[in-house]
């Protein structure tokens, strides 16, 4: 038990939970408005997007790959949609979602197919794909912000769950969005934790031959994966465009490497077969209060990056001797 209790408290994530507290105090201690409800608001706000994207990233890296695409795949996922919806005066926020994921879906089986049949690595088929799906985007779509979101999908950015007011009279409203990476991570926590494609995911990451071995279908599982990656980012994507009210070609550019190492930080490894995703929400939760609130402490915007970059560093330094040090003592 005692054994089982210090594996706990020493664990990556309580790692990454003890520096979320330890910032959070430093920050509440130089400005104590930190610690009101508006904070818990505006963060959960900011982590929203990037939930989505990192749980989707969690089960690709916890398989042995790696995506780099789904920025690209929102943007053109998120565009597409509204420009289509908007042409043929379709108002319907189920559709918005349904055509979103499903172009995501299309592209996420293109990133299988490359991966899993032509073998090509990961990184190379995804960075590919990136680059041809930004480019048809600009290229046959537009490169125009689109700020006429149709209605009834405009409508999903004014429903609220929490609405705080401050003493001033100012109002922070908790988005009812919220419910999607919700459900998105019960999801996934029950697949990772109680079915057999969980214990696929972890067993192809670990070790292919092995996994091959015990009879899983890698092939299968890397289809599922990488689709359900595709999937994810377009439901982002189109996410990250009811919170904007627009829909832009190029916004999402850009923040795959705060994704991913989001996700390292939270305890998975890039080299597959270990990730939680309690550990994932950490992460994310971690990268979104220094990119939000270090400005509470005077650290000016230009210094925050640098700051995100260190911990980046520290925290996947940690997980590296974690892993060495696991390894040593199974040796033993």
């Amino acid at each position: 038990m005692h054994k089982k209790v210090k594996q706990i408290v020493s664990s990556n994530e309580m790692i990454v939970a003890y520096m979320i507290i330890g910032l959070s105090l430093i920050i509440g201690i130089v400005n104590p408005i930190f610690f009101g409800p508006q904070t818990g608001i505006s963060l959960v706000r900011a982590m929203l997007v990037t939930l989505i994207f990192a749980i989707a990233e969690m089960l690709v890296i916890v398989s042995g790959g790696i995506d780099v695409s789904f920025p690209a795949v929102a943007c053109m996922s998120l565009y597409a949609t509204i420009k289509f919806m908007n042409a043929f005066e379709i108002d319907s926020a189920l559709f918005a979602f349904a055509m979103a994921g499903g172009i995501g879906l299309g592209f996420g089986f293109i990133n299988a197919v490359l991966i899993s049949k032509v073998k090509i690595p990961p990184l190379i088929a995804t960075l590919g794909v990136s680059s041809l799906v930004n480019g048809a985007t600009l290229a046959f779509l537009g490169a125009k912000d689109i700020s006429k979101i149709p209605p009834n999908v405009d409508r999903l950015s004014q429903q609220f769950i929490y609405t705080y007011i401050n003493q001033d009279g100012i109002k922070y409203s908790l988005t009812i969005l919220v419910l999607i990476p919700i459900v998105l991570y019960i999801l996934g926590y029950f697949i990772l934790k109680h079915t057999m494609l969980g214990r696929g995911i972890y067993a192809i990451g670990g070790d292919k031959n092995a996994a091959r071995i015990a009879g899983f279908s890698i092939t299968k599982i890397q289809f599922i994966v990488y689709m359900t990656a595709g999937l994810l980012a377009g439901i982002g994507g189109m996410t990250y465009t009811i919170l904007m009210r627009q829909a832009s070609p190029q916004v999402l550019m850009g923040s795959e490497m705060m994704v991913i190492a989001a996700v390292v930080i939270g305890g998975t490894r890039i080299t597959g077969g270990h990730g939680t995703v309690f550990g994932t929400i950490l992460g994310v939760t971690l990268i979104a209060l220094v990119q939000n609130n270090l400005i509470m402490l005077g650290i000016p915007t230009h210094f925050q990056t640098f700051i995100v970059g260190l911990i980046i560093v520290i925290g996947t330094v940690i997980t590296s001797i974690r892993v060495r040090h696991i390894e040593a003592k199974a040796k033993i």
